[in-house]
């Protein structure tokens, strides 16, 4: 057990938790046999779900009824005591008997917990949410995602650095371009706090990561870049009008493809093609959000995503402990 990588599992968050969350487990250790469990909840409810699917030797429960709900704000999260799955999850990375954190229940209480229990990484203010998007060369990092609305030109600076060695982790053989979400490409434009940053990262030599400039909206998925930095209000808007963007395209071709008998006819002789499409913009691939800047890492599951999700959640889980991830923030730093 001392050579796997040890994950601390909140089963109890999410819908349809716990089963789609001990789903997700079993579909990850088909293919992953380097990962060790140890899984936070009722005992009761999960033990009828992972029973004789994966060998003891690779999970652990630790029992615990009581949980955070969907519906809790982040105060009565922290208030419901010690013993909830979310909180007892974290705590075991705190206490060094994990290696990373996992849970798609509540993203506020999952933060407010995370900022009790894990200190944050030296020089760094606050802690930024980031996540993978696809682009047309492969994937980017994108952050802040709404961990903080507002935001300093240090703040900024930080999570270039932090995304930039995100990036890394996840993909070593790659260098990371990294690019200042703003409303235009020329050096004038956008807020003070935004030029700010933008001198510092250009006066900035770095060997961990090329700096790019200004990024544009419509230029998100190209794939010149592959770290995109903003503040937590428009990495919000940005990543929900992407999501809402990829849902319409979706929606408005299963509508002409499927409304006549021509559309029906080409969606046949298409099936291929579509199916590639579809699974490019499957949300599924890309979830598991990460909250980095802490001690510890932590990653956010979707609380609405299935068990095929929570798997892929759980291999960015994977990717970020084997990829050193905190040691490259603090020698960047």
């Amino acid at each position: 057990m001392s050579d796997l990588i040890k994950i601390a599992v909140d089963a109890m968050g999410g819908d349809n938790a716990p089963k789609k969350v001990i789903d997700g487990i079993i579909h990850n250790h088909k293919n992953y046999k380097k990962n060790f469990f140890i899984i936070f909840g009722n005992e009761k409810e999960i033990i009828p779900h992972i029973n004789n699917k994966i060998d003891k030797k690779f999970y652990k429960i630790v029992n615990t009824e009581n949980y955070v709900k969907s519906t809790d704000s982040p105060l009565e999260a922290a208030k419901k005591g010690k013993d909830t799955s979310m909180w007892l999850a974290v705590e075991s990375v705190k206490n060094k008997e994990a290696d990373i954190v996992i849970s798609a229940g509540n993203t506020g209480a999952l933060l407010v917990i995370a900022k009790l229990n894990l200190k944050m990484i030296e020089n760094i203010d606050k802690p930024a949410l980031s996540a993978l998007w696809p682009n047309k060369k492969g994937m980017s990092v994108v952050l802040d995602l709404g961990a903080n609305i507002e935001c300093s030109a240090k703040n900024l600076f930080d999570f270039s650095i932090m995304g930039a060695s995100l990036y890394k982790s996840l993909y070593p053989s790659d260098i990371p371009r990294v690019a200042l979400l703003n409303i235009g490409s020329e050096e004038l434009k956008g807020n003070e706090i935004i030029k700010e940053t933008f001198q510092i990262l250009n006066n900035k030599k770095s060997t961990d990561f090329n700096f790019s400039g200004y990024i544009e909206g419509n230029e998100l998925m190209n794939g010149e870049v592959n770290v995109i930095v903003s503040d937590g209000f428009t990495g919000n808007v940005a990543l929900k009008t992407a999501e809402g963007t990829a849902n319409f395209i979706t929606d408005e071709l299963k509508k002409a493809l499927g409304g006549t008998l021509i559309g029906k006819i080409s969606s046949f002789l298409n099936i291929t093609n579509l199916r590639k499409f579809k699974k490019r913009l499957d949300p599924r691939l890309y979830n598991g959000a990460i909250f980095i800047g802490l001690n510890s890492p932590v990653v956010k599951s979707h609380g609405g995503t299935d068990y095929i999700g929570f798997s892929n959640s759980l291999n960015v889980c994977s990717k970020i402990v084997s990829g050193n991830l905190i040691d490259k923030i603090k020698s960047n730093i």
